[in-house]
């Protein structure tokens, strides 16, 4: 298998994204077990192994098929163009409800993963078949009022796209409030920016205050 050095690096240090990087807490070091396997499962079909966003991308002629990743709750497999998929056996899921294009695989075990190593090998499989078709994606008007910034930060960086879209619809309406609120585009921005590491750690705006209230 022709793996990179640099995903070598992500399995034991985590992506790095988030305050929780390279401690036990880290999302990465929670699922090693998981994410290494589906690594195997992915270079096994021929792809190509990047890092891109922090987190192990799989290309096809510099084209990206798909994403292994850790959540808070589960490691996944994500697809870019997962809704061309024909996903049969109902076996992707949406990172969120408003999710056109990004179609997912939730894993929390190895045996959940062995379980449907077959039908994972052929979802990748029929990824890079839509691919080399040039499939493209019809996006519709997002029916939330989500700010162009977020939109653009979302372009381009699917990670924290998926991060975001995996948000309870309450955490994900308390960011979307907040950024919005600026009337400058720099504002909106920095504030998107500032809150990222939260959300990439799967936390909504006041999660740290409730914690901190529970322990008094």
């Amino acid at each position: 298998m022709n793996v990179n050095p640099k995903v070598d690096h992500y399995l034991i240090e985590g992506c790095g994204r988030c305050p929780l990087g390279g401690t036990a807490d880290c999302k990465v070091l929670t699922w090693t077990s998981e994410l290494d396997y589906l690594r195997k499962l992915a270079v096994g079909t021929g792809l190509k192994e990047e890092l891109k966003w922090s987190v192990p991308c799989y290309t096809l002629d510099g084209k990206n098929i798909m994403l292994i990743s850790a959540f808070k709750d589960f490691a996944a497999i994500s697809f870019f163009k997962g809704s061309l998929l024909q996903d049969k056996k109902n076996l992707l899921e949406k990172p969120g409800p408003n999710s056109q294009a990004s179609r997912f695989f939730k894993f929390s075990s190895v045996e959940d993963i062995d379980k449907i190593k077959e039908e994972i090998e052929a979802y990748i499989y029929e990824a890079i078949e839509v691919e080399k078709a040039g499939l493209k994606v019809q996006f519709k008007k997002n029916p939330e009022p989500i700010p162009e910034e977020l939109e653009s930060k979302f372009e381009e960086d699917p990670v924290f796209k998926s991060a975001f879209e995996s948000l309870t619809p309450g955490r994900q309406r308390g960011y979307i409030l907040h950024f919005s609120q600026p009337k400058q585009s720099k504002t909106k921005i920095a504030r998107i920016e500032k809150w990222m590491p939260k959300i990439l750690a799967g936390d909504g705006m006041h999660d740290e205050y409730r914690r901190k209230k529970k322990k008094k």
